[in-house]
């Protein structure tokens, strides 16, 4: 009898085992195939940025904020001093089987000036300076091999200055800076800033957007 139980405890420990390790296997399928990246830029005033790449296939939200700086928790009235040492930048959430970090990059760099140092336009001050900020080796390396190649090709003709270099913080910006084209579409800004830039780029990049 006493051997009877002992089998049965051992089998039902067995089959215990085995639906954990299933458990286990199906949840990380799981998490790959839902599996999404984060991506950080700074190129100019972020309600620019956020209008273009929330028209992107793939992406799945588009934050705008600040980054690269030395105080916590800042507010927009700092940052624009450039007394906090951010930038104004916007945070991606992507599904990189969509669309790749290189086709944000692709985006990022035709989207905006890479070679006017601290300067978008009328934008002036470090604040609206262009960086890449990234969350991994394979950011940094495709981030970098992308600026040497449009360097090789003279795409620009001037220097290249965006910065690369190693996300640490993002601040979320003050709400009224969210979705800020969508909801203020008939302000002068948005009217002769982002309209113009955001034509070109729904032109240039139609098999890309969300339908």
């Amino acid at each position: 009898m006493k051997n009877s139980l002992g089998i049965v405890v051992v089998f039902i420990l067995i089959f215990t085992a085995i639906n954990a390790q299933k458990t286990k296997i199906m949840t990380i399928k799981t998490q790959k195939n839902n599996s999404i990246e984060t991506a950080t830029f700074a190129g100019g005033c972020f309600w620019c940025t956020e209008a273009i790449f929330q028209e992107l296939k793939g992406v799945k939200s588009v934050v705008s904020g600040y980054s690269g700086g030395i105080v916590k928790n800042p507010a927009y009235r700092e940052v624009v001093t450039g007394s906090t040492g951010h930038a104004e930048a916007i945070q991606i959430t992507f599904n990189p089987k969509e669309i790749s970090f290189i086709d944000l990059l692709d985006v990022f760099f035709s989207t905006h000036n890479p070679t006017t140092l601290n300067q978008q336009g009328y934008d002036v001050g470090t604040q609206y300076r262009s960086v890449v900020f990234y969350h991994n080796d394979a950011q940094k390396e495709a981030a970098e091999k992308m600026i040497k190649n449009l360097t090789k090709t003279q795409v620009y003709d001037a220097k290249i200055v965006t910065e690369v270099v190693a996300f640490t913080d993002f601040y979320m910006a003050e709400e009224y800076h969210q979705d800020y084209y969508t909801n203020n579409k008939n302000q002068p800004y948005c009217e002769n800033v982002i309209n113009p830039k955001l034509r070109k780029f729904l032109k240039n990049y139609a098999t890309k957007l969300k339908e």
